[in-house]
């Protein structure tokens, strides 16, 4: 084995070429060029090159108009860039970023070319995020000036850099090109050579579950897109995601993973194979997982899979007033989403005091909501006044719907579900907010099984607009079709799925958790690198140890722990990180102390 050398200088690296003028090689000039390197853009496709000038003039020229640039500032950007179609012409770069396909035969190439092109010092970087760039780096003449610069597209915008070193790169050519990425305003986190490195490690095993979810038909493309967007705060669902990204382009990269770590849950799902090979890659051929106006057109347009709103459908009851047993924050929010929406509700709870100070929560909600705008006094005391708190479950014998909202204890549930059996009238629908226990059990603690169904909010109910309707097998149309229009009545936007560990959300949210706790595990990252790579690369609200931290990591466990029984597949095993922690009381906010510490409350 090569030993790393250190004598390569730290220099600004004014003068750079990137190989590869694809739509991230191009975005990549665009962001060095605007940010005072002299760039040459290279590739073996005139028009591609020319591509890549046009590219960029329009993109300075928006740049200006925006206020961004000036006149003089784009013309001078522009006069920086220069293309070619041979590699000799990267012979004076200080760095040279490799675009191209991702293929090893297609990079080794290259690389092997440019060995004989530039001067001994250079910087050669490899745009992979797939590939390996140990190996990639052991074909060069020089491995210790080979290392991985993973830009995210598009290259303008995205804040984030992956700085990845093999075991051959030398510190001071990550030095270099840390400090360049500094200089073009990014962020760059270092990380080591393996598949997906983070941000694409983490969001691919995700994206490769969503497409698993789909093809099994537990859930329709939209309403799984329509989950984790509403659910987790994303930007884009995971099948649009697929089909931004190239449907090919993610199979490439969970084989390179697959091939890797072996692990199930990175080996491509087959549908993924299937679109590919039938050209279906997604936006850039204006089909994938949906269609498209044109290729490379970002409007989705109706198809054959589009969900017909105007169907026939089984008829729902009117729904009033609505129970809600519970008094804690769930109990309390749901009340809360009920009674502003115009409904009369009954909040039970064991005790009368544990009803009147949960009314009291509600009623301090509200009141925050009034200070800030969200809704007047007026409406707010209105609201308040439709709440009955209340200490007897008897209380709940003319609702139409009656929810349960207690703690996720499988026992305590059947109990009070036998309880509501008796008390609430023969139409009454109810329902249970179990976030990852089996609505089945449920059910059949009843003697209505058919009225039993799954209504899954999302914490803060009344901020949230998310809703889960979990059909079991013994669920009617007509009890289903009534909560689908209930959810829509108080503003709420209802997906369907099956009565399965997880649902929707958490069956693809908590795989993704227990592998970010895997990489810090095995010591490939720090908790803080891995937040900031999936909150600048992955366009998520917050990182997945800071999410860990506010769910609690008891309750991840718990839902991880599901989810392993569930599906008995290795890879969902909880990472022993997080079972460690929870033995020892680290649960998060709510102790003080998770993946990070917490002043006192």
């Amino acid at each position: 084995m090569a030993t790393p050398r250190s004598d390569i200088p730290l220099s600004p690296l004014r003068t750079i070429a990137v190989v590869g003028l694809g739509t991230m090689g191009t975005g990549i000039a665009e962001v060095l060029t605007r940010n005072g390197r002299r760039v040459t853009g290279i590739d073996i496709s005139e028009a591609a090159a020319t591509r890549a000038v046009t590219t960029l003039r329009a993109a300075t020229a928006r740049a200006v108009r925006r206020g961004r640039l000036t006149g003089r500032e784009r013309e001078t950007a522009l006069a920086r860039f220069r293309t070619s179609t041979e590699l000799g012409a990267a012979a004076d770069a200080d760095l040279v970023i490799e675009v191209a396909p991702e293929s090893y035969e297609i990079k080794q190439q290259i690389f092997r070319a440019l060995d004989g092109i530039v001067r001994p010092d250079a910087i050669l970087a490899t745009g992979t995020n797939a590939l390996s760039v140990t190996r990639l780096a052991a074909d060069s003449a020089r491995p210790e000036r080979v290392l991985g610069l993973h830009f995210f597209n598009p290259a303008p915008a995205m804040k984030l850099v992956e700085v990845v070193s093999s075991v051959l790169t030398a510190p001071a050519a990550v030095a270099a090109v840390t400090r360049l990425a500094l200089d073009l305003g990014k962020e760059p986190v270092a990380v080591g050579d393996r598949p997906g490195f983070v941000a694409d490690g983490l969001l691919f095993g995700y994206l490769n579950q969503a497409a698993a979810m789909y093809e099994s038909g537990y859930a329709s493309r939209e309403d799984i897109d329509a989950a984790m967007r509403l659910g987790c705060g994303l930007p884009m669902g995971p099948l649009a995601l697929l089909d931004l990204i190239g449907v090919d382009t993610a199979r490439t990269v969970l084989e390179a993973m697959y091939a890797a770590s072996h692990d199930r849950l990175h080996a491509p799902a087959p549908v993924l194979k299937q679109l590919s090979e039938a050209g279906l890659t997604g936006r850039k051929s204006g089909r994938g997982f949906y269609t498209y106006e044109a290729p490379g057109s970002p409007a989705a347009v109706r198809d054959t899979l589009t969900p017909e709103g105007t169907a026939a459908q089984a008829p729902a009851h009117p729904v009033r007033p609505v129970g809600v047993a519970g008094s804690g924050t769930m109990a309390c929010g749901i009340a809360e989403v009920f009674a502003r929406a115009g409904h009369e509700v009954v909040l039970a709870a064991r005790t009368e005091e544990k009803a009147a100070a949960a009314k009291a929560r509600i009623g301090a909600s509200l009141a925050r909501s009034a200070d800030r705008g969200r809704t007047t006094a007026e409406a707010a005391g209105r609201a308040l006044d439709r709440i009955r708190p209340t200490g007897s479950y008897d209380d709940l014998a003319d609702v139409g719907l009656a929810l349960e909202a207690i703690a996720e204890d499988l026992d305590a549930k059947r109990q009070l579900f036998t309880t509501l059996d008796k008390v609430c009238g023969p139409g009454a629908v109810l329902a249970t907010t179990t976030s990852s226990l089996p609505v089945i059990v449920c059910a059949r603690a009843t003697s209505r099984p058919q009225n039993v169904i799954g209504m899954h909010f999302f914490n803060p109910a009344p901020a949230m607009k998310l809703v889960e309707v979990v059909r079991t097998v013994l669920t009617s149309d007509e009890a289903h079709r009534t909560v689908r229009e209930l959810c829509a009545a108080i503003g709420k936007h209802p997906v369907d799925c099956g009565d399965r560990a997880g649902f929707i959300v958490n069956a693809l949210l908590f795989p993704y958790l227990n592998n970010a706790v895997k990489m810090v595990q095995e010591h490939y990252a720090s908790p803080d690198d891995i937040d900031a790579a999936m909150r600048l690369g992955g366009g998520y609200p917050m990182g997945p140890f800071e999410l860990l931290d506010v769910v609690g990591l008891d309750v991840s466990l718990a839902i991880e722990r599901a989810l392993h029984h569930e599906f008995r597949d290795p890879g969902l095993a909880p990472a022993p990180l997080l079972e460690h922690l929870v033995a020892a009381g680290c649960l998060g906010r709510k102790t003080g102390r998770g993946f990070r510490e917490y002043a006192k409350r």
